[in-house]
């Protein structure tokens, strides 16, 4: 059963997917931002074969940072809480944090997927937030990700601009605000989230419709 969080907790994946557009439903964020212990739908995704593929990858890309000597930290070890001045809280887990000699460093995601906007929003969110946690005060990140096809995608330093900034925290504010976000059901998104009908009663179950409409002018 779910249970009331004691303020506001966002993941940064949840805050990424919604803020390129990938994801339009931006309730599921915010129950799960204020809600915590809410039964999931069972998932039919191969999360074995997922975490060996995708650790496989990050351990390559980790032996080659580490071999031209730099210091590099691994998922838990960079795991972060960052509270605002709102007293919301964001978390996240950059897969690899590579450490630069002078205040600078490269945040690293791995991804065995097709590419996705959300994926740079991602890693951004990781770019602004890193520097205000301890062990990264005062660093400047430009991020990477990396494909398993041997696609890089590099994401300079500066993309973490004021624009970038004021649609975050307007999303922020969104997710965090104790009134409930906007729902989009549909069955394309309903399909991909683990909410269930107790939670969430729009949730549409059908599968999407392929139907083909008649009468178009051209």
């Amino acid at each position: 059963m779910a249970e009331q969080r004691s303020g506001p907790y966002i993941w940064a994946t949840w805050l990424s997917k919604v803020l390129v557009g990938d994801i339009s439903c931006e309730w599921a964020s915010w129950f799960k931002a204020h809600y915590k212990g809410y039964e999931r739908v069972p998932s039919t995704f191969d999360m074995v074969t997922w975490q060996m593929n995708h650790t496989s990858l990050l351990n390559e890309v980790r032996d080659k940072i580490e071999a031209d000597g730099v210091t590099v930290l691994t998922e838990n070890q960079s795991y972060f809480n960052l509270r605002g001045g709102s007293g919301t809280v964001i978390g996240g887990k950059p897969d690899l944090v590579a450490l630069g000699p002078d205040d600078t460093g490269t945040i690293y995601d791995i991804k065995t997927g097709q590419p996705r906007a959300s994926d740079t929003a991602q890693v951004m969110i990781y770019m602004y937030a890193l520097p205000y946690i301890n062990q990264f005060r005062g660093r400047r990140f430009q991020g990477r990700l990396v494909y398993r096809d041997d696609r890089v995608v590099d994401i300079p330093a500066d993309s973490v601009s004021d624009a970038f900034k004021s649609e975050l925290f307007a999303l922020i504010r969104r997710i965090a605000d104790s009134q409930p976000a906007r729902r989009v059901p549909s069955a394309l998104e309903c399909g991909m989230c683990d909410l269930t009908p107790n939670d969430c009663p729009d949730r549409i179950d059908a599968a999407p419709a392929e139907q083909i409409a008649e009468g178009g002018e051209f």
